[in-house]
């Protein structure tokens, strides 16, 4: 029987398709990507290190050739695979079926060379059906394909190399541009922009409370008054918040209310009688939506389920790796011929002939930066599995977004949704005599078809209550009304809407910019990279985003312009067509030729042009003639005027910086005050209110001769000299002990010593001048438990957790934390550990939730993808490689008899006389207090460890440790 070797991305897709396969099949992962361009200078091979453009992984002069090196930490896996492809008669490289599956296949088959045939197999789900089409059906790798994705790699890596050094130099160190990435951010700094430039305006309407003779009540609202209608926001400039121009001259026909007018006009309405003046009722139908594509998917798992862009893809990865629903990145909606049959037959079994429609719905429209044919994201087979049926099976973040996949599925091949939409008109005279006129609108819904299974969510919550059925009662033309209760209410305009994940990929999409499999990574990349921050659910950007745009936008235009990027993907998809080539495409942009002015060129001419000042100087517009700048500076955003400086905290969002909040910022101790002389040195110490707190300096020259930060009960406007030099001693030699020197530092976690790689946590931070040698000394005898000395905090919150133990909130160094008792979870940025509801710690939990490490080392037995097992000891380099003593051929499993040397026994040790308590009592002194307590329980009262650790706060485990080492002590002493 012939061997094969299959190769996907992923060990739990390898996993999932082994168990379709028999025997003579081995599946193995390549661990996603095994080489790339060389991300550091260590990754250059050695006979390219003197060339000039090996730092840049790209030769220029020979049309872009690329320099791959496999990763550091993929050189023993891709070793194994290339063994077990030279061993094989057969390799199928299964990688996805999109860019950068294909290269992941071409990059495999160059570095493993298999002696045997080699094939490309793809699929678009993993089921049996599936896989065992596709290995009936290989076809070879697509070059055209490879083309784009090579192009796309240098792209990103000439546009990252050549222009993140000019931000270095020109805004701050560390930074980063990318392709898509600053197109990304210009984005949300415009919006931003925008929110600055608003102006919150007031207008006030009357809504009615109505009531017809016969008693039903119904809501209205005021429209006109004397043949004006009233104003309403969308009157209202949406870019500056202001009644439009056009609207605020005396002739316009629009009455702007304020407070007291609305008052008045309510007062004078109110219980006066109106008549309708018509009646109008039409019918509406509703289509369903589209099955999901990446982007919708995305936008949906944000408004529905709350996750980010990288959290849904997380999920569906795994749904897909584990044979529940199709490939996640495509950007089709088409729906093949077996989904719609499954799809139909589930409306018909769960909601009736009724919910079917005659014929199948199609969805062909693809979205403007299409890519591949793919199926659109639905439940996997051909016949859906139902949420409900799989609630014992996958994870709660898995299984809320395969209900979300399986309702848009299965509503997109339901009947429409039928309804109706009446508006009524309503007139009467108020007590003044003043002429008024009521609008009342309904909807209701005759036959709810898809929406008994999915319902869209809206990114504008007032459009989403518009859109909820609301109910009229029956009324004709002539009939007369009351206008019962009019009630006044005011409303302000609002600034345009921050983006969310959901809405940036949306417009990202729009645009043309950016493509499914990069969403998520844009997302991430704009927030790791400090460019934004995440508050609720909208992207905040930075003080930073704003400089880096600037520079950007008025230097390199062309990088960041919409249209530019997007034709960029067009130019790859182009490439991916086989109608343009990548060689010409690349010298085009980078160096220009054939017309236009390449990027190396462009940075060569504009670098002198740029100047960091004012890159740097931020336009305010509520500050604007104030004298008040904000500049970014290299260690953060602050605000100066003349020679006062203050810095702008991080939660502060830029639209939020009014001049207001600029004055007390800047009416805070800045920290630039000079507060005597360094006796030492002779110069100047100052004192300073730095971005991570106060600090004070020797110095006034970057960097200063010596820093120190305050302690918390110190106060940065009346710190003294005498007091900032004692700072400025540490850290203090506190002696030696056992030949090594004791240090007290001042620590970013708190206050320690430290004595060689040996530390130990002090209660407060007085300490750090008081402690003696001796103190010190019998400090490190003491058991190394980190802060509290071993006694456990209190949890500060506990939630419910269903069908497993609860959450508890502690406190732990790197701030609160969720547990579980076996797996732990950080809490996200900006999340606030008061306002913690149960709801968001189960939504922490089960996306950050880390299982506990296992140990590596010990022999185990495992399986291998054929289903045979192997024995032998773990690889820590590599979890799926098979073990030196086991091999498998065509499919047999034969393990290698080893032979070990029994080492000769050594005489057991003369046992000592035990003591007794009368021995040990005398020397209690070598312990600790809670050592002392534990020892005492159980050596003198009898009771047992379990019944006094909890009143020690510590877990049962680390007491019976501590009992144990106590013992230890107390024997040592006795004899000694």
């Amino acid at each position: 029987m012939p061997n094969t070797l299959i190769i996907v991305e992923s060990p739990a897709k390898a996993k999932t398709i082994a168990k379709y396969l028999g025997k003579g099949y081995t599946v193995e992962s390549s661990i996603g990507h095994i080489r790339d361009l060389p991300k550091s200078a260590a990754e250059i091979p050695d006979k390219y290190k003197g060339e000039a453009w090996a730092r840049l992984g790209l030769n220029i002069e020979e049309d872009f050739k690329p320099l791959y090196v496999v990763s550091p930490d993929k050189r023993a896996h891709v070793a194994y695979l290339r063994k077990l492809a030279q061993q094989a008669d057969e390799v199928i490289l299964a990688t996805d079926d999109d860019r950068e599956g294909e290269s992941i296949a071409w990059h495999l088959y160059q570095e493993l060379r298999p002696k045997g045939t080699v094939k490309r197999m793809v699929f678009h789900e993993i089921t049996k059906a599936a896989i065992e089409a596709a290995i009936a059906s290989p076809r070879q790798i697509d070059t055209n394909l490879v083309e784009a994705q090579e192009a796309r790699r240098a792209l990103d890596r000439l546009y990252g190399y050549e222009v993140s050094p000019v931000l270095w130099r020109k805004v701050a160190p560390k930074l980063s541009a990318g392709r898509v990435q600053s197109v990304a951010t210009r984005m949300l700094v415009e919006r931003e922009r925008e929110r600055m430039r608003f102006v919150s305006a007031e207008w006030w309407d009357i809504e009615v409370g109505c009531v017809t003779g016969e008693g039903e009540p119904f809501p209205a609202r005021l429209a006109e008054v004397d043949g004006k209608r009233l104003a309403q926001g969308r009157d209202f400039d949406p870019l500056t918040g202001q009644l439009k121009p056009e609207l605020m001259k005396a002739d316009a026909n629009v009455l702007r209310l304020d407070e007291d007018a609305a008052r008045t006009l309510a007062e004078a309405i109110k219980e006066q009688p109106f008549t309708v003046l018509s009646a109008e009722e039409k019918p509406f139908t509703q289509k369903p939506y589209a099955p999901f594509i990446t982007s919708t998917l995305q936008q949906e798992g944000s408004r529905k389920l709350g996750f980010g862009a990288q959290r849904t893809m997380r999920s569906a990865q795994k749904l897909y790796e584990g044979g529940y629903i199709t490939y996640m990145r495509t950007d089709s909606t088409t729906l093949s011929a077996e989904a719609i049959s499954a799809a139909r037959s589930q409306v018909k079994a769960l909601y009736g002939e009724a919910y079917l429609p005659a014929q199948p719905r199609s969805y062909t429209k693809k979205a403007k930066n299409a890519q591949e044919a793919h199926e659109a994201i639905r439940p996997a087979g051909n016949a859906f599995k139902t949420p409900d049926s799989l609630k014992a099976e996958l994870g709660s973040d898995e299984w809320r977004l395969y209900d979300l996949i399986w309702k848009r599925t299965v509503a997109s091949q339901m009947a429409d949704a039928r309804g109706r939409r009446m508006q009524v008109r309503l007139g009467g005279t108020a007590t003044d005599g003043r002429e008024a006129l009521l609008n009342a609108s309904g909807r209701s819904i005759d036959f709810p078809g898809f929406l008994r299974a999915y319902v869209e969510g809206r990114d504008d919550p007032q459009a989403a209550l518009e859109d909820r059925e609301t109910l009229l009662p029956p009324l004709v033309q002539g009939e007369r009304v009351t206008a019962a209760d009019p009630e006044p209410s005011g409303h302000e305009t609002q600034p345009p809407a921050r983006y969310t994940e959901a809405s940036l990929v949306q417009s990202l999409e729009g645009a043309g910019i950016g493509r499914p499999s990069t969403y998520a990574s844009i997302i991430g990349t704009i927030q790791d990279r400090g460019y934004a921050a995440k508050k609720g659910q909208a992207l905040v950007p930075t003080w930073t985003a704003f400089a880096t745009s600037a520079l950007l936008e008025g230097h390199f235009g062309n990088l960041v312009d919409y249209d530019f990027t997007a034709r960029m993907e067009e130019d790859l998809d182009d490439i991916a067509g086989g109608r343009q080539q990548r060689a010409p495409y690349l010298r085009s942009f980078f160096l220009g030729e054939g017309g236009g002015m390449g990027l190396r060129p462009l940075i060569e001419t504009q670098m002198d042009a740029i100047d960091p000042r004012a890159v740097a100087t931020i336009a305010v517009p509520k500050l604007a003639d104030s004298g008040i700048e904000v500049r970014v500076g290299k260690y953060g955003p602050y605000l100066s005027r003349g020679e006062t400086k203050g810095n702008i905290p991080e939660e502060l969002a830029p639209d939020e910086l009014t001049l207001e909040k600029a004055e007390e910022l800047l009416s805070r101790p800045s920290g630039d005050r000079v507060i005597g002389e360094d006796p030492g040195s002779g110069l100047p110490v100052v004192a300073k209110a730095g971005r991570f707190g106060p600090y004070v300096q020797i110095g006034e020259e970057n960097p200063p001769l010596r820093t120190a930060s305050l302690f918390p009960a110190d106060d940065l406007s009346t710190l003294g000299l005498d007091r900032a030099l004692k700072l400025l001693s540490l850290p203090r030699m506190v002696g030696t002990s056992e030949g090594e020197e004791i240090w007290a530092y001042n620590g970013k976690y708190g206050p320690y010593l430290k004595r060689g790689n040996d530390s130990r946590s002090l209660s407060f931070h007085e300490q750090l001048f008081t402690t003696s040698l001796l103190e010190a000394e019998a400090l490190f005898m003491q058991p190394r438990f980190g802060r509290g000395r071993g006694v456990a905090a209190a949890p500060l919150a506990s939630y419910e957790y269903p069908d497993r133990a609860a959450i508890t909130l502690k406190s732990g160094r790197f701030g609160p934390y969720l547990t579980d008792g076996e797996r732990n979870a950080t809490l996200r940025k900006g999340e606030d550990q008061a306002s913690l509801t149960a709801e968001d710690a189960r939504s922490i939990f089960e996306e950050r939730g880390k299982e506990p490490k296992k140990k590596v080392g010990k022999a185990s037995t495992k399986k291998t993808s054929t289903g045979k097992s192997s024995a032998g000891k773990s690889s820590a380099k590599s979890p799926t490689r098979k073990t030196a003593s086991s091999k498998t051929v065509s499919g047999k499993s034969t393990v290698r008899k080893t032979t070990t040397k029994t080492a000769a026994k050594k005489p057991a040790a003369p046992k000592s006389t035990p003591l007794t308590w009368a021995q040990l009592k005398p020397h209690l002194g070598v312990l600790s207090s809670q050592e002392r307590e534990l020892v005492t329980a159980t050596r003198e009262r009898g009771e047992k460890v379990e019944a006094v650790a909890p009143g020690l706060g510590l877990d049962v485990k680390k007491a019976k440790g501590m009992a144990l080492q106590a013992s230890k002590k107390l024997n040592q002493a006795a004899r000694g």
